[in-house]
């Protein structure tokens, strides 16, 4: 467990002043407001020293292939003063004013520990509305068709699908631009074909099924923060005959948007916030690939508040679709006095 938290650490910190140095570099530093899961206290501390030195290695490693995709590399190599600077801008709280990026440096730290499923997540939020989301994925398999729905919590891709040639690449970035209609997936690139790597691009739509008992249902791994029991319920209400997929990380949301399942229901247990960092990107993906994200309550999620959903009735529902989302809401309305929540 302390080999698995200080492998997260480094990755989370890498990859938070890695996206905080480029957003800097891009629009300016005065311009450009974060916030993030980490802060500069952790790392900022005398026994956090070789963690720190980890971090300037891996940020300036990985910057050291921004050109081959299109962006700036530092003319000299990086320092512990410039990656503790570029991890301290990422201090917004957003709200309802302004223009905030919003980052989840390693969504699923589980999944990415065990070589299974996560993301890094970016969005950008303008007056309190997602205008932008990004997903990078770097275990989900480009081609549908590799997916295993009743095995892949159990094994990691490596283990399954990726191992088969001509797959595609591995893994994939999802992005979308609200109001566009669109969203995006971009296979993941290794050697020479990075040179290809902007002209790759495809279209992505939610899947059409709207009969439940087609339809596939993603929820989270843990049971720490999401009440499966409840969401059991709801779906054998409903009509679900497959089993769930659970998957780590927004992962979920890029299968939705990607028409790999249908469903994704997250009911949190009492006292638990969910963090805007969490949706935000995945929300404007599904969104535009033509699917449905609100509360339970069917109302839009309120990205306006801060760090925090506030105000989230009882839980979340995405869907491809309206029909199947409102056949949802409304079991929610039906089951709701009979749950434990």
């Amino acid at each position: 467990l302390v080999i698995s938290f200080h492998i997260s650490a480094r990755e989370d910190f890498s990859v938070q002043a890695t996206i905080s140095w480029l957003l800097s570099e891009i629009f300016g530093v005065q311009n450009v407001s974060i916030v993030a899961e980490e802060d500069i206290q952790t790392i900022s501390k005398d026994e956090s020293a070789s963690l720190l030195d980890n971090v300037v290695n891996t940020v300036n490693e990985s910057l050291a292939f921004a050109s081959k995709y299109g962006l700036q590399s530092p003319e000299t190599t990086l320092g512990s003063t410039e990656i503790l600077e570029a991890i301290s801008r990422c201090n917004s709280t957003g709200g309802p004013s302004g223009r905030h990026w919003v980052l989840d440096p390693v969504d699923g730290t589980l999944g990415f520990v065990r070589g299974d499923q996560y993301a890094v997540a970016l969005a950008l939020i303008e007056d309190g509305k997602v205008v932008l989301g990004v997903l990078g994925c770097p275990n989900y398999p480009v081609k549908t068709e590799l997916l295993n729905y009743h095995s892949w919590h159990h094994q990691t891709m490596a283990q399954s699908s990726l191992t088969t040639p001509d797959t595609g690449g591995k893994g994939c970035v999802l992005y979308a631009k609200s109001g566009s209609g669109e969203a995006w997936l971009q296979s993941l690139i290794d050697g020479e074909k990075m040179l290809e790597w902007p002209n790759r691009a495809r279209l992505i739509r939610v899947s059409s099924i709207d009969d439940p008992a087609l339809a596939t249902l993603c929820e989270p791994v843990e049971r720490a923060n999401s009440n499966h029991s409840f969401t059991a319920g709801l779906a054998h209400s409903v009509g679900l005959r497959k089993q769930p997929l659970r998957v780590h990380s927004m992962v979920k949301y890029a299968a939705i948007a990607r028409g790999d399942a249908e469903i994704f229901m997250k009911f949190a247990k009492c006292g638990y916030k969910e963090k805007i960092w969490d949706h935000a990107a995945g929300v404007v993906i599904v969104e535009e690939a033509g699917g449905v994200v609100t509360d339970a309550g069917g109302r839009p999620l309120d990205f306006s508040k801060g760090m925090y959903l506030e105000g989230l009735d009882r839980g979340i529902i995405a869907c491809s679709g309206v029909t199947l989302h409102e056949k949802f809401i409304g079991a929610v309305y039906a089951s709701w006095d009979s749950s434990n929540l």
